[in-house]
Parts: structure tokens; C-alpha cells; sequence
């Protein structure tokens, strides 16, 4: 007879202790790093246990976790657009910061529709994610307000946490910066480069944040500040420069527009008529985004800095923190608006 095969003992599992152990940290201490506690751990700690996890090959059990918190590890961001460079941007910020804590993102649009933004927020209750975070500008005067915070609120009930950003028209945990103070200061710094005669590029679409950037630009601005509103959008803002008359066009030494993008479409559409950035029509915008590396003239604008936002949002997301942080935004003058010739 032949002798029987010995067949290998299937290999245990790693769990939360090995990892522990390996650590050279408590249970408690490796749960709360992997299970995305952002404030209680020491980051020394929690590289440790990251690492350690790592090196075992440890899988935490999703399906248990969410019966056991009623949550998945999973935070549901909800923004207006993804082609829109600057929530890009947010989203691959956010996807950056919540990595480090052990959390994925997922991401729905909702193409600057209140409709779809409670909609969504009902659908994502039954998903279960351990934080919404909320990251479109809110209305002047918010349709379906009241239930969009019936909503957030029974998700908050059932141990979510809701996190805005850079808007205020809600009563949640809001991480902002300064768009009205940002604008103003950014107007008074091209006032003393000399510009007294401005065209302020506003929204069709009443977002409360985009009215503060005109709101604070006007009152920053130490001249003649013509406001328009057109569509909030790269193509709006061409447009309107387009389609504006001669005279009018003549007369403005200045175009700010509240978005960079919007500033992008005011450049396309002076280009259109024949006119040199920054020689005979000076240009500034709001946000910063990256893309701007790649314009010619630079392009002046408010610094939004998203790494901090993000990281913010996480931390209140994972752990909660009552009230809101405004993170400082701050004018970056450049080539796109030299000073004037006296």
C-alpha cells in the first residue's frame, strides 16, 4: 500500500490580535487605527499597526463590521460635477486623505440639481456609509431644504455623521473657507496694482457661496465694479464676454469671475474678441486649481488649499467634531494681472 498524501493544514487567518502583537500595541489601540479612528491614536501608533497589518496580509471583515457598527468603511462624498476641475480635485484630495485612514470613497453627482442631491442622500442612507459628506455650494434660498436635513438627520440617527464643505445653508458639521473675505482681499490687492474698472462674472444658478465671492469683490474692490450673471459654467462665462457690446468691452480693464473655470472661459471668450491677457484685459479667478500650471499668462487667483479641507473633512467624518472650521484661502497675484500703467 501506498502511503496516504498528508494534505497542509489550511493557514489560519490573520486577526486583529496578530496584528496587535506584531505591533507591539493593545487590541483596543489596533481596532481604533483599523477601524478609522482619527484622533484618539498617535500617528507613531498608527503607522505601526498600518504596517503590521500590512505585512500579515490582514483582511479585516467588511460584511462584520457593518453588522457589528452598522456602517461600512466607506465615505459617500456628494458633488455637483466630476468634470468640473475644482470637485476633481476635491474628490482625488479626499480619496488621499481617507486612504490614510484605512477608508475608501465613493462618489455620486448630482449636476447642481436639488432633486437629485435628495435622491441620493436616500439612497445612500441604505447604503450605510459611516459619513455623507456634502461638497456642492447651497442656494441662496434652497429648494427642498427642509428635507434634505429631515433626511441627513435620520442618518445621523442611526450613527452616521454628515460633514459639509464649503457651504453654510445646512445645519451640520461644516469645514469652509472664507469665499467672501478670499474675494475681498483678493480685490483690494488688484485695487492697489491700479485696476478701477472691473467686470464681476456671477452665477445664474443663486449659490450662496458663488454670491459671496461677487459679494466680498465688490466690497473689496476700490473702483467701478459691473456685476453679471452668467451660466455657471467654462461656456457661460465665454459667452458673455462674446457677446458683449464694443463700448462696453472697451471700458474694462478687469475681468474676475468666481470660479478659475469660469475665469478660463472669460480668457477664451477675450481671446475671441481680438483681445491680449493680460495687455489690454487683465484676468483673476477663485480656486486655484492645478490645471492652471498649464496657462499662459499664470493665472491670478484665491488659493483654496483642498489638502487641508480634506483632511479636515475626514477627521470630522471619522470622529466628529460639533461645530466648523474655516480654513483660510489666500489671493495669488500673478502674471495675469500686472499693475496698471499710470
Amino acid at each position: 500500500m501506498g502511503e496516504a498524501k498528508s494534505e497542509a493544514a489550511p493557514r489560519r487567518p490573520v486577526t486583529l490580535t496578530d496584528v496587535a502583537r506584531r505591533a507591539g500595541v493593545s487590541q483596543p489601540t489596533a481596532s481604533r487605527v483599523l477601524n478609522g479612528s482619527a484622533r484618539t491614536v498617535a500617528d507613531s501608533y498608527r503607522r505601526r499597526v498600518l504596517d503590521a497589518a500590512r505585512e500579515l496580509g490582514y483582511t479585516p471583515n467588511l460584511a462584520a463590521q457593518v453588522i457589528a457598527r452598522g456602517t461600512s468603511r466607506t465615505i459617500a462624498l456628494v458633488i455637483s460635477g466630476i468634470s468640473d476641475p475644482y470637485f476633481s480635485a476635491m474628490a482625488s484630495e479626499l480619496m488621499k486623505q481617507a486612504a490614510e485612514y484605512g477608508m475608501r470613497v465613493s462618489i455620486a453627482v448630482t449636476d447642481r440639481r436639488v432633486d437629485r442631491e435628495l435622491e441620493l442622500v436616500r439612497e445612500l442612507r441604505g447604503q450605510q456609509p459611516q459619513a455623507i459628506v456634502l461638497a456642492g455650494t447651497g442656494y441662496v434660498d434652497p429648494p427642498n431644504g427642509d428635507e434634505l436635513v429631515a433626511e441627513l438627520r435620520r442618518f445621523e440617527e442611526t450613527g452616521g455623521r454628515v460633514v459639509l464643505i464649503s457651504r453654510t445653508d445646512l445645519p451640520f458639521e461644516t469645514v469652509t473657507f472664507d469665499n467672501r473675505e478670499g474675494a475681498r482681499e483678493l480685490a483690494a490687492e488688484l485695487t492697489t496694482l491700479g485696476y478701477r474698472r472691473a467686470l464681476v462674472l456671477g452665477s445664474a444658478t443663486p449659490l450662496l457661496s458663488m454670491q459671496q465671492r461677487v459679494d466680498g469683490f465688490v466690497e473689496g474692490f476700490g473702483g467701478e465694479a459691473a456685476v453679471a450673471y452668467p451660466e455657471f459654467s467654462w461656456e457661460g462665462a465665454r459667452e458673455h464676454i462674446r457677446s458683449l457690446p464694443d463700448d462696453e468691452l472697451a471700458r474694462i480693464q478687469l475681468v474676475f469671475a468666481i470660479t478659475d473655470d469660469m475665469a478660463l472661459g472669460a480668457i477664451a471668450g477675450l481671446r475671441d474678441r481680438g483681445r491680449r491677457i493680460p495687455q489690454d484685459v487683465a484676468v483673476a479667478g477663485f480656486d486655484d486649481i492645478t490645471t492652471l500650471r498649464d496657462v499662459v499668462p499664470a493665472l491670478t487667483t484665491v488659493h483654496v488649499p483642498l489638502d487641508q479641507v480634506a483632511d479636515e473633512t475626514v477627521r470630522r467624518a471619522l470622529d466628529g467634531d460639533a461645530g466648523g472650521r474655516t480654513v483660510p484661502a489666500h489671493p495669488v497675484i500673478r502674471a495675469s494681472t500686472p499693475p496698471v500703467r499710470r
